[in-house]
């Protein structure tokens, strides 16, 4: 028998489930999309540095990292970023930049739909 595969954080599993939910709901393949890729077991989740953000985002536009966000690179432009987790140094670069941070729950509730937000993976 194989052991048991994905989430075991019961915050992450009730954001899941409330994603799911909510997909279902407003019609958000948008939101369907960043459950399933948080779904995935440990070892397979999304991490995100800043450089990676730098790279595949321009001034103004939101972000969404189905995952944890880590502090190394720069970031010189001011942009939304939303994730599960973040380390205290992404945090600090994103403020730094004039950028905004938000939780995952925080952006579904301002934009359910998901409209003019990138996923970066």
């Amino acid at each position: 028998m194989s052991k048991r595969t994905g989430p075991t954080n019961p915050i992450l599993k009730k954001l899941i489930e409330s994603l799911k939910k909510q997909s279902l709901e407003n019609k958000s393949p948008f939101l369907r999309d960043i459950a399933e890729k948080l779904n995935k077991p440990r070892r397979q989740r999304v991490e995100v540095n800043i450089a990676h953000i730098e790279r595949h985002s321009q001034e103004g536009e939101t972000i969404i990292v189905p995952g944890v966000i880590l502090g190394y690179g720069d970031l010189s432009k001011p942009i939304t970023v939303s994730g599960w987790k973040f380390s205290k140094s992404a945090v600090d670069k994103i403020k730094q930049a004039k950028g905004t941070v938000l939780t995952i729950e925080e952006l579904v509730k301002n934009n359910p739909k998901g409209t003019n937000v990138r996923i970066v993976c």
